[in-house]
């Protein structure tokens, strides 16, 4: 009997040890299990990083390949200044100009001075790049004479390049967003995700608003002319200064000027004074008449008396 205990002791003994090394088996097998993945991870990482930073250093490349060989984008704007003979002339002209050009005028002003009578204005005109230089060239020399001239550029490349990646990436962002709407299942998910989009959509229209007023500028450069007209009056300028021609028609215009001011003071006197010159005229008609009944009544009758 007692071996028959003992024997039943000695196996449960073997059982429960070969249960612990199963236990311990299991449990490294999972550790290592554990521990490969994490390596795999750290590798996959590690490849993920790398090729991360692959592609970033290739795209950085990429768009600094693109800023050189991609045009330059400036914005050019000059204001140049005229002296004309005839104003309206020299606007028709100028007009004229800029439609060869394939321009346009963007506003159109004109304004007189009372005292001088003399007409002045200002003409803004929009005009492709290419030919912004033969433009000006050709309103120099040929509108009038140039009092001021002034050419400036502004270059805007770096920040419509820099625009052009923040487009690309709030493109990519849409997407995801797009993406991830569809998958959405859960109300107040979609809401979220609706209301990022409509964010990044509305960024997405500045930055290409802000591209194509770049691009319109530097495409189309501004042409700010101000034309003022020589008035012939030359009122101001000493005699000294003036040739034999100038001084003639300065003279033969003062004279004018003199004969319809004493005209014209005659007429303001005599229409003002009627009042008055009317009554006056009567008694002297009549005291005429009066004088003249008298030296005829006194001729009648001295031939009288001679008879």
């Amino acid at each position: 009997m007692k071996k028959a205990i003992w024997f039943l002791l000695g196996v449960m003994v073997f059982l429960t040890a070969c249960s612990n090394e199963q236990e311990n088996i299991g449990e490294s097998s999972e550790d290592f299990a554990m521990d490969s993945v994490e390596e795999s991870m750290d590798e996959a990482g590690k490849q993920g990083t790398e090729s991360s930073e692959t592609e970033n250093n290739e795209s950085t490349e990429v768009e600094t390949k693109e800023v050189e060989v991609e045009e330059r984008k400036i914005i050019y704007t000059a204001n140049l200044r005229l002296e004309v003979k005839e104003y309206q002339q020299a606007v028709d002209e100028i007009e004229s100009q800029v439609a060869d050009f394939n321009g346009y005028i963007v506003d159109s002003s004109t304004y007189g001075s009372s005292e001088e009578s003399s007409t002045s204005g200002h003409i803004t005109a929009r005009i492709p790049q290419e030919r912004f230089q033969e433009f000006i060239q050709l309103v120099e020399e040929g509108a009038g004479k140039l009092l001021e001239s002034n050419v400036s550029g502004q270059d805007v490349t770096e920040e419509y390049v820099d625009l052009e990646s923040r487009l690309k990436s709030k493109r990519v962002v849409e997407e995801r967003l797009l993406s991830f709407m569809e998958k959405a299942e859960k109300t107040e998910d979609l809401l979220t995700i609706s209301s990022d989009l409509a964010k990044v959509q509305e960024e997405i229209e500045q930055v290409t608003g802000r591209m194509n007023y770049l691009r319109n500028k530097a495409d189309l450069a501004t042409v700010q002319i101000d034309i003022e007209e020589n008035n012939v009056n030359i009122t101001g300028m000493s005699e000294d200064e003036l040739n034999t021609w100038e001084r003639t028609k300065q003279q033969f215009l003062k004279s004018i000027n003199t004969i319809l001011a004493v005209l014209s003071g005659l007429f303001v006197f005599i229409a003002g004074n009627l009042p008055i010159l009317i009554p006056l005229g009567v008694i002297a008609l009549v005291v005429w008449l009066v004088v003249k009944r008298k030296r005829s009544t006194i001729k009648k009758e001295d031939k009288d008396n001679l008879v």
